[in-house]
């Protein structure tokens, strides 16, 4: 017997629920029908998880008479690009999909932003249904509409806000899921805590042994509390003009290094780990906060195995990845920095100098 909670996001003049538990995969047509959805469904997906998920999910909307297509992409972040989004496409119009049908994507992050931007704009909008499969696009990239992919620039400076109709979060695919992507979750999970909810800081802090040992009852608790400080963020501020920003905590050092590496280095939210510390350094610095939220900082994402330390590249090339990032306001580089645990700010005119001297202490290079 499967459990079920129902959490809800607001966003504007929309409101969309987030089903989160067990035994959800295969009740995905029911689902889906319960919430005023029908006709066809296109439903996109990657290798992997079409392996281990597919079936399920298929013979859930074949229960309740769901026409159905599916598209393959390829794994990987270096295929959340433009061209396979014309693939979407391709099989959209070969499958005559109607303005009421439904894409679905079935996967993690890379196929649920990569699907938003299809269903956005494909006759200017269909339905859409996320069914993340890994921790990360359960607490992060499923929520709050952000549908993108990235260009050779920089990541997902091509994109949209597109609001799910639904999203459906089955904690049993989890189980398939290898440690090191697991625990790249936990780093947005960990930002969360961070800075915005002291009782999950709290909770990863005390219950590290549940949480890693990935018990039902630990993933409900961090994943709903995930879920619902950055709902709550989504609504106040949803096309990111002011509070939201705050979700971009280690993100604009993160981003960066993942564009610098060509996203082959490190996982999201590794790199998210390793900008979360030079973000509080930075706030640190600027006696934004006390030196105990830097040791509180460290402590967990040491706690958490997750890495703290840039890698030998140049300084001078990060920070001008940073400046592409989408934060940049009349050509001011922007950080999310902390005030305590729980707390972020939006800080501009900040030094390079100072930026390029705390990367270099994190490990960064000067020159080349």
């Amino acid at each position: 017997m499967g459990v079920e909670r129902r959490l809800r996001v607001k966003a504007g003049l929309q409101e969309y629920p987030i089903y989160l538990g067990t035994e959800l995969l295969i009740k995905t047509g029911e689902i889906l029908k319960k919430e005023g959805l029908a006709g066809k469904v296109l439903v996109v997906t990657n290798p992997r998880v079409s392996g281990l998920y597919l079936d399920s999910l298929l013979k859930g909307l074949e229960q309740e008479g769901f026409s159905q297509q599916v598209v393959v992409i390829p794994d990987g972040e270096k295929y959340k690009r433009l061209d396979q989004v014309e693939k979407v496409y391709d099989t959209a119009v070969s499958f005559r999909l109607e303005r009421s049908s439904v894409m679905v994507a079935l996967g993690g992050g890379v196929i649920g932003d990569l699907t938003g931007l299809a269903a956005a704009t494909y006759l200017r909008g269909v339905k859409f249904v996320q069914i993340p499969t890994t921790l990360l696009a359960q607490v992060d990239s499923s929520i709050g509409g952000k549908v993108a992919v990235n260009h050779r620039a920089g990541k997902n400076l091509i994109g949209a806000f597109y609001q799910p109709s639904v999203v459906i979060t089955d904690l049993k695919v989890l189980n398939t899921l290898e440690e090191r992507e697991f625990k790249t979750g936990l780093a947005e999970i960990i930002k969360a805590g961070l800075i915005g909810d002291q009782a999950l800081y709290e909770y990863l802090l005390t219950q590290s042994a549940a949480v890693k040992g990935r018990s039902t009852e630990a993933l409900l608790e961090i994943i709903e509390k995930s879920c619902l400080f950055k709902a709550q963020v989504v609504e106040e501020d949803i096309f990111e003009m002011g509070r939201r920003a705050i979700l971009n905590y280690g993100h604009t050092i993160g981003h960066a290094l993942e564009a610098e590496t060509n996203y082959t280095l490190y996982r999201h939210g590794e790199a998210v780990a390793i900008g979360m510390v030079g973000a509080v350094l930075i706030s640190q610095e600027l006696r934004l906060c006390q030196p105990k939220v830097r040791e509180q900082t460290l402590a967990l994402l040491e706690l958490y195995d997750l890495p703290q330390k840039l890698p030998g590249i140049s300084v001078e090339k990060i920070i001008a990845r940073m400046a592409l990032d989408k934060k940049v306001k009349n050509g001011k580089l922007r950080l999310i920095l902390t005030t305590g645990i729980g707390e972020a700010v939006l800080k501009d005119d900040l030094q390079l100098e100072m930026i390029a001297r705390i990367l270099c202490q994190m490990g960064a290079s000067r020159g080349g």
